[in-house]
């Protein structure tokens, strides 16, 4: 059974409310229909481009996930005690997750880590927890921000809430590698999170940009769900 949880509506630091959604709790795996499903129990679904993530979860009856809602996750766990290394918020760094290279691919979600250096799993605001948001996988986003029709990026400004929305600098306290200025993505496709190997470029604001054509074995993508 697909696992989805809820994400609340959330203000950006920018201004920008994004409205409620549900979201898949772990990133997309193939199914045995070759249908895009989200359980704990499989490896995420990799090797597949920009393009195919997104008809794949359209064809499970679901989106790929924005990138205003992959913020707005981001920004709700940095805002929990609970996720930061210290026990409270700015002190320490916010939880990254598998990243280090101790595995060789990607790992399902019930794989358990050292919670001390490698943390899977945040929480929200509401309670619910989701899985590697900050690492084992890149996982590829619809730019709703900056992004043409096909939600593919163009030129991200260094005011955009792309770049604003962590609380820290690059690859400082748990956020990840982000440009530190503007930079002109025209074409390619966002990917988010960081994967198995990314070490401090890994964490939930973690954020490059990818060819939409490529296909990888540390890129994957996530779904939400608009009918729940």
């Amino acid at each position: 059974m697909n696992h989805f949880i809820p994400v609340p509506e959330t203000t950006l630091p920018s201004g920008l409310i994004v409205p409620a959604f549900h979201v898949g709790k772990y990133a997309c795996t193939q199914g045995e229909d070759g249908k895009a499903t989200v359980t704990e129990d499989q490896a995420p679904w990799v090797n597949i481009n920009y393009a195919d993530s997104k008809a794949a979860c359209e064809a499970a009856g679901f989106k790929l996930i924005t990138e205003s809602q992959w913020l707005a996750i981001a920004w709700n766990v940095s805002q929990q005690d609970c996720n930061w290394t210290k026990g409270k918020v700015g002190k320490g760094k916010l939880f990254q997750g598998l990243r280090k290279g101790t595995v060789t691919q990607a790992q399902p979600g019930n794989i358990a880590l050292d919670s001390k250096k490698e943390r899977r799993l945040l929480t929200l605001s509401n309670g619910e927890q989701i899985c590697d948001l900050n690492g084992n996988i890149w996982q590829r986003v619809f730019d709703d921000i900056q992004g043409d029709e096909a939600g593919l990026a163009t030129v991200i400004k260094s005011d955009s809430p792309s770049l604003t929305t962590p609380p820290f600098p690059p690859c400082k306290k748990g956020m990840g590698w982000r440009p530190d200025g503007e930079r002109n993505w025209s074409g390619r496709a966002l990917v988010r999170g960081g994967s198995w190997f990314s070490e401090r470029d890994a964490g939930a604001f973690g954020l490059d940009g990818d060819w939409p054509g490529g296909e990888w074995d540390g890129v994957g993508f996530r779904c939400t769900n608009p009918g729940l």
